[in-house]
């Protein structure tokens, strides 16, 4: 699990110390499907809804999904975003859906929205794990985690409207000033309001059950709402009186965790299921353990009963599903399943499985699934900074492009490994960017000024029409980032940010490059740090123009195009070769981006030894020479201008492709500046008789072994 943290401030400072990252994840092309395990399940009826059944499930993806069950067949029917973390238990109270999240926070949604978060709730220290609900008190919610903290909640007293939400007043101007609403981000037209509605009510604190130390897993609820069960990694049950937050009892009986809790309809019988593979069953009016169920191999992690509470559902980490007579002990193998079971529900003769996988098991006659995503395992980003290479729970690997949020290649079962060295490009390229697959999916984290180090040829890109010598910072384009989905939900309105062409005087013009594009059937979601509110998420479409907890440096580019200011620069000296008759055409240390190529230094040196010099030293080196690159299209290899780091062991040929960064990277690996040492190789014949026409018709680098002893040459 991954812990979500948060923006501190500088004492006397107007700018945070860490500006808030800005994330984009990126969603699998089928976004009806979860892509990691289920942790959740939650059953609205008909008689509840008013319309139809539904089934929500939650996910380590992040999202709840609604479900609905009709004929035999289950279909997808909306998708609840706006956790940053794991989704780990979720109940219906009354027409209200409540979540919790490793991200520390509860979150209530309009089960029948298309969804909408209404609010989010946040006293918790660390993840919240559990949630407990009355079936006859429908505004009282319980919730317990890793903090060891027990609150019961008020819905209808937490959800009073307020005049400002929390969010909405979090990421302040340099100069004190509200942000602005960013409203040029996209059209106006979600049906979700994040910052009007995803705040927490002022003055509104929950009732605290105090006395767990340690984690809190489980948690159950009497119907009536007068008694409260907790249980976690200190092996005993704790019965609370909710309406006080006030202990009544502890039962102990247990040797490991107590990870499953359930009290029948009248609150005087309690089920547990502990890590120590027993189920037991207590007298509350007795207070002491009635009956023990030695059912399952290992850790029992789901409690389901029938409503006479006669029966029991059980299954954990054995893969198993039992069904147990309470009174005489019997038990039923129901099915075995793939994978760990985390969480049962039951509906008539249906029982719905939630397991670490992304699908959910539903056990029936005839048996069926509702089907999910492989979640990606493994990732490696390579060493353009563009591609990523995945590996999913299936075995299948994948190579994305990060400037798309697509898979370009499905590589299908082969080795992950072998299939990353074979992918191995010999470039170096600023880490622009991190990344992490803890959703199953892949999360791209940016974070300022690092995400502005990287530039990349827009040739490079792919970019029709591109220039040679055009160029833009790595995370540019995904801050303009343009989702194409037939409505205006991008930010390609705004001015682009400026791409650089170098003139060879350090005048470089401004010109415009397309923003990149994102998958049209599943765009990215955003995943942005709040401060004391707390980080949000919500898909790039749904995006309103009312979020205004934009980091700062988001809205310097996007409404100002404002960038900072990077050291791109590779500083370098350029010497004749040792023996070389080539005069020295420069004077001191030359300064050049670290993206230049070399074949561009070797045309340099062209320019230099083809005219006479001024006697002047050269300060800064740069790329304005337009002849270049139709030289090297007539190479002649009779003839080579030659440019190493000059070293005593023997030197070979640097590609002209390589860049001065890859050179310091993967040849020179010396802290010092690099040495580039050029040599003059003479050709005989009536083509080449003099040293002009032959450098002009070659202009070819070289390439060095490095100082360490025994490397290779690359």
């Amino acid at each position: 699990m991954h812990r979500v943290g948060s923006a501190g401030n500088t004492a006397g400072s107007s700018r945070p110390r860490k500006e808030k990252r800005f994330t984009y994840v990126l969603n699998d092309a089928d976004n009806k499907k979860h892509c990691a395990g289920i942790n959740c399940l939650s059953y609205l009826n008909a008689s509840t809804s008013g319309t139809s059944d539904y089934l929500f499930t939650g996910s380590r993806d992040g999202t709840l999904k609604r479900w609905e069950p009709k004929n035999g067949v289950t279909s997808f029917s909306a998708t609840f975003e706006s956790h940053v973390d794991w989704v780990n238990d979720a109940i219906i109270v009354g027409q209200n859906l409540v979540s919790c999240s490793s991200d520390t926070t509860l979150k209530v949604w309009n089960c029948l929205s298309d969804g909408a978060c209404t609010r989010t709730l946040r006293q918790h220290s660390d993840y919240v794990i559990c949630l407990a609900a009355s079936e006859k008190n429908s505004n009282i919610v319980a919730s317990g985690g890793l903090g060891g903290e027990v609150f019961i909640w008020d819905l209808d007293s937490s959800l009073a409207p307020v005049a400002k939400s929390v969010d909405a007043k979090e990421d302040e101007a340099p100069n004190g000033n509200s942000g602005p609403a960013l409203t040029t981000l996209c059209n106006v037209n979600s049906s979700s309001n994040l910052a009007s509605t995803n705040g927490q009510s002022h003055g509104y604190s929950p009732i605290t059950a105090k006395g767990h130390k340690d984690s809190v897993y489980a948690l159950a609820m009497s119907d009536t709402g007068n008694t409260l069960v907790s249980g976690g990694t200190e092996k005993v049950v704790r019965v609370w009186d909710p309406r006080t937050g006030s202990k009544k009892m502890k039962l102990r009986g247990h040797t490991d965790n107590i990870r499953a809790l359930l009290l029948d309809p009248t609150g005087r019988y309690c089920l547990s299921g502990s890590s120590d593979s027993m189920i037991r069953l207590w007298d509350l009016g007795q207070q002491r353990c009635i009956h023990s169920y030695a059912v399952h191999t290992d850790s029992v992690w789901a409690l389901a009963s029938t409503p006479s509470f006669s029966h029991v559902y059980s299954g954990g980490r054995d893969q198993s599903v039992y069904l147990t007579d309470l009174s005489n002990r019997e038990s039923v193998l129901l099915c075995t399943n793939e994978h760990p079971i985390l969480q049962l529900s039951l509906q008539d003769d249906m029982i719905w499985v939630a397991t670490t996988d992304s699908s959910v098991p539903i056990h029936k006659e005839p048996s069926s699934i509702i089907p999910g995503v492989p979640a990606i395992t493994q990732h490696e980003i390579l060493n353009n900074r563009r591609h990523v290479l995945t590996k999913d729970t299936a075995g299948s690997v994948k190579l994305w492009e990060i400037t798309r949020g697509a898979v370009i290649e499905d590589f299908g079962k082969v080795s992950f490994e072998d299939k990353k060295k074979e992918l191995f490009e010999m470039v170096s390229i600023p880490a622009w960017f991190t990344m992490d697959a803890r959703l199953g999916c892949l999360s791209v984290h940016l974070d300022t000024p690092q995400c502005f180090s990287a530039e990349i040829y827009a040739v490079d890109l792919n970019v029709a029409g591109a220039q040679e010598d055009l160029k833009r910072s790595g995370s540019h384009g995904l801050s303009n980032g343009d989702t194409s989905t037939g409505k205006d939900v991008s930010l390609k309105n705004l001015p682009h940010p400026r791409s650089e062409v170098d003139d060879g005087a350090e005048n470089h013009a401004s010109q415009m490059l397309p923003s990149f594009e994102f998958s049209t059937v599943s765009p990215p979601s955003i995943i942005t740090e709040g401060s004391s509110g707390g980080p949000w998420r919500k898909r790039i479409t749904d995006l309103d123009g009312t979020e205004s907890d934009i980091p700062w440096w988001i809205v310097d580019c996007v409404e100002h195009n404002r960038f900072p200011k990077e050291n791109t620069k590779c500083g370098f000296y350029l010497h004749p070769a040792e023996g070389s008759p080539a005069p020295n055409i420069t004077q001191g240390k030359l300064s050049a981006p670290r993206i230049l190529r070399i074949h561009k230094v070797a045309n340099y040196v062209v320019e230099k030894l083809d005219r006479p010099l001024d006697g002047n030293a050269d300060s800064t080196f740069g790329m304005g020479l337009t002849s270049g690159q139709s030289q090297f299209s007539a190479l002649d290899s009779s003839s080579r201008l030659g440019l190493k780091p000059w070293q005593k062991l023997k030197p070979s040929v640097l590609a002209p492709e390589m860049s001065l960064a890859t050179v310091r990277a993967y040849v020179w690996k010396k802290p010092e500046d690099l040495i580039l040492n050029y040599k003059v190789v003479h050709v005989h014949g009536p083509k080449f008789e003099d040293l002009g026409n032959r450098l002009q018709k070659y202009a070819h680098a070289n390439h060095a072994v490095t100082s360490s002893p025994g490397a290779h040459p690359y």
